[in-house]
């Protein structure tokens, strides 16, 4: 691809992980994706909102993730929900298993994006869940932001 020519930014998030965990620590790591499958993600046509990760032999897996079918695949098309391999460092890996030992932890990917080099890549976050009264109170930040927004954007019009 030319130098001068910009890529569509492709960004695609879980916004209701934010409402149900705090995230302790994120990493970006690469994965492992079949031709179809990377297409696809360019075209915008991923959901991360079930998504989760697991530990198999010192390896991250990403679980749940659906990548829809690339819609001018041939019978080769990848399956939408099939398991993902996440390239990390051996060094990321060790701390996240380590954080998945604590009570109420795990991994969980909150974006897919495309690097500046073309690649895919997904930010994982070891997160810990909210409590209920948690939830309601980041509700009611997002409520008092907004409100704080409409007033700002009244004053701005005078």
């Amino acid at each position: 691809m030319a130098k001068d020519k910009k890529r569509p930014n492709i960004e695609i998030t879980n916004r209701k992980a934010s409402y149900e965990y705090y995230f302790v620590q994120t990493y970006d790591a690469g994965i492992m994706l079949t031709g179809s499958e990377i297409k696809s993600i360019r075209n915008g046509n991923a959901n991360l909102t079930d998504g989760y990760c697991v530990f198999e032999r010192g390896e991250l897996w990403v679980r749940n993730l659906f990548i829809a079918e690339y819609e001018f695949g041939s019978d080769t098309n990848h399956l939408p929900r099939r398991h993902r391999k996440l390239l990390l460092r051996r060094p990321e890996l060790r701390k996240l298993e380590r954080g998945l030992k604590e009570k109420g932890a795990t991994v969980i990917p909150i974006k897919i994006f495309i690097s500046d080099r073309g690649y895919a890549k997904v930010t994982v976050a070891l997160a810990k869940g909210k409590k209920s009264f948690d939830k309601r109170e980041t509700i009611k930040e997002r409520e008092s932001k907004r409100e704080i927004d409409r007033v700002n954007k009244a004053y701005k019009v005078r």
